[in-house]
This record gives C-alpha cells, sequence and structure tokens, in this order.
C-alpha cells in the first residue's frame, strides 16, 4: 500500500542522486534529471513492469486473505493485518531498487507533488499499478467464483464521511513514515521495508473494520472493476491521494535544512529592494 520513493510511493534500497543526497531508502528517481522528461526505454519498461508485479502480488496477497477468511474463517482478522503488512515489506524489499516499489497511485502522486518524482512518469506508473490490481482481483476471481458476500474490495462500515476522514488519516500517516524512511538520507534505508510494512499492518488492524483501510485508490480499484461495484469508490480515491499529498508536505515541513529562511521563502530580493529603498 505505498511501497518506497523513487526518489517514491506507504510504498527499492538504493542510492542516486536527488535534491538531499539521493533517494534514500530506495525511492529512486526513474530518470537522470530533476526536469521529468523520459524516453521509453528498456530500463523504464522495466520500472513499469516491476509496479505491475510488485502491485499484482500486493493485491493478490492482501485480497486474498480477505477471500480465504470470508469462505473459510480460518485466517482471523489479526491474521488479515499480518498478510498485508508483510507483503508490503517482502515486494519493497523485492522490487524497490528497481521501480521504487511505489504500488499505490496515491504515493506516485505525492512524490511527483514534492518533485520527488517526475510528472511525466506518473500516468504509465498509475496504469501499470491499476492494471497490477486489476489482474490480481481477476485471478482471485477465477479461483473463488467472485460470490457476492465474499467480495474483498472496500466498502465503507459506517458513513461515508467517516470512512473518507479515516482514509484521509491512516494514508497520511503512511505516507509520513514513508517519506521519512525513503526520502531523508538521514534515515537508516535498510529498514525502510520493515516500516512501511509495519505502519500498513497497523493501520489495517485499527481502520479495516471501519473503511477497509485502503490508502491505495489501486487497492479498491482493482476488486470494484472486477466486481463491477463501485459503492463509495469515490472515498477511495479522494482520501488517499489527499492524505498522502498531505503527507508528503507534512514531512517536508519538519525536514532538516541549513538553509536561511529567507532562501526557502525567497524574499531576499524583495528584502534587498525594501533596504535601498530605505537608504535613499
Amino acid at each position: 500500500m505505498g511501497g518506497r520513493a523513487e526518489n517514491s510511493g506507504g510504498n527499492g534500497i538504493q542510492d542516486t542522486a536527488m535534491e538531499e543526497g539521493g533517494v534514500e531508502a530506495g525511492y529512486e528517481n526513474s530518470t537522470n534529471n530533476r526536469g521529468g522528461g523520459f524516453a521509453i526505454s528498456i530500463q523504464f519498461m522495466q520500472k513499469i513492469l516491476a509496479e505491475v508485479l510488485g502491485t499484482y502480488f500486493v493485491i493478490y496477497a492482501g485480497c486474498a486473505s480477505v477471500t480465504v477468511n470470508l469462505s473459510k474463517g480460518t485466517i482471523t482478522f489479526p491474521g488479515i493485518c499480518v498478510v498485508w503488512g508483510l507483503v508490503v515489506m517482502v515486494m519493497v524489499y523485492s522490487v524497490g531498487h528497481i521501480s521504487g516499489a511505489h504500488f499505490n497511485p496515491a504515493v506516485t502522486i505525492a512524490f511527483a507533488t514534492c518533485r520527488r518524482f517526475p510528472w511525466k512518469q506518473v500516468p504509465p506508473y498509475v496504469l501499470a499499478q491499476v492494471a497490477g490490481a486489476t489482474l490480481a482481483s481477476g485471478t482471485l476471481r477465477l479461483m473463488f467464483g467472485g460470490k457476492h458476500e465474499h467480495f474483498p474490495g472496500t466498502i465503507p462500515a459506517g458513513s461515508n464521511v467517516q470512512s473518507l476522514v479515516l482514509e484521509f488519516i491512516i494514508s497520511f500517516y503512511l505516507m509520513f513514515v514513508i517519506s521519512g524512511v525513503a526520502t531523508d538520507n538521514r534515515a537508516i534505508g535498510e529498514l525502510a521495508g520493515l516500516a512501511v510494512g509495519a505502519t500498513v499492518l497497523l493501520n489495517v488492524l485499527f481502520a479495516g473494520p471501519i473503511s477497509g483501510a485502503s490508502m491505495n485508490p489501486a487497492r479498491s480499484l482493482g476488486p470494484a472493476i472486477v466486481a463491477h461495484r463501485y459503492e463509495s469508490i469515490w472515498v477511495y480515491i479522494v482520501g488517499p491521494i489527499c492524505g498522502t499529498v498531505a503527507g508528503a508536505w507534512a514531512y517536508n515541513l519538519i525536514r532538516f535544512t541549513d538553509k536561511p529562511l529567507r532562501e526557502i521563502t525567497k524574499s531576499g530580493s524583495f528584502l534587498k529592494n525594501l533596504a535601498r529603498n530605505n537608504a535613499r
């Protein structure tokens, strides 16, 4: 439900040059420049394939745990939480160094708003993530028959507003953690996958019974597309995207910098002009 930053993501471990020393802990910039342009290359296609496969396995394992529990009742709710956390952690470590391990359109968009991921690569990444989630949901439907009562998607247990607020909060929490462990070079990058997976587990544990704890538009869209069930789907698009964007920017506010306030606010020229006018 959000891998790492490609800088990418809460969702690769590699160092690439970026604003503050690189893509720390695994979210590397898919291009070698900050401009955001890219050419269709084997390397980029490998990143897209990694996102398809990574998202596929995340959604397949997580939704399979839901479906099996609904049909057999053997996994239990805590077991479902553990499955979601573990599969995110495993896939972050598996392909994070290739694609950044976003697995989540909201994470990709959040990094793009912070200029930690090129905007031109956002549409291919989002399409890859939704495709992976849809293929995983289709596989589960073929295997388990797609009974109405075994739907593994996310539907609010209460009101739409309640689930919207909850999705915003848990997505904020997830992205805040991702930003801290995966985009700050002072963090222990090797623990990024563990931290992100643990955050997903915690979020599912307390938010799952209320909203389904999506945190990921692809996680909700995949099952919805396959089952043609779009009840309250907007909650799981708006909530996670707004939450992750806010979480990424919140971490940016506390990120260490040795730049003076004037440089950060770009007010130096204004202050100089004001001083000159007063001196006349």
